[in-house]
């Protein structure tokens, strides 16, 4: 995969409660390496404001609700919403992006296809645009 997507995730129904799983290759187009959350995000900080270089990413709202920002090469935003815990969005290497408008108690999952690598990380949109179009 290599756009920004919305991912449906398997549900099971049931009146004791709902269970959702994920399992790749049937959802994920990467094998998990990294794992991480984020959570008492305070109210009217943005979290991200950044791209990957290499790192494939998906972002799932467990509980509550908020926004992924992604940010074009155009300059031009998308924002997607994320506040069902069935739903994820994947974001490919090389895209921007940032998160915000987090709910009360929000909890937020990212499972990432690399592990930890602070090289990895591109914290300038020129760098990004400059790398996208070298």
């Amino acid at each position: 995969m290599t756009e920004v997507k919305r991912l449906e995730f398997s549900k099971i129904l049931d009146p004791r409660g709902n269970l959702t799983f994920i399992e790749f290759p049937l959802h994920l187009p990467f094998e998990i390496k990294r794992v991480f959350w984020t959570y008492d995000v305070p109210g009217g900080v943005q979290r991200g404001g950044h791209a990957y270089k290499t790192q494939s990413e998906v972002i799932i709202a467990l509980s509550g609700s908020f926004d992924v920002v992604i940010t074009l090469d155009s300059g031009k935003e998308e924002r997607i919403s994320l506040n069902r815990s069935y739903f994820g969005l994947f974001l490919p290497p090389l895209t921007w992006r940032h998160l915000e408008n987090f709910s009360t108690n929000a909890l937020g999952l990212h499972l990432s296809s690399v592990a930890y690598d602070g090289n990895d990380y591109i914290y300038d949109f020129e760098s990004l645009a400059r790398l996208k179009n070298a």
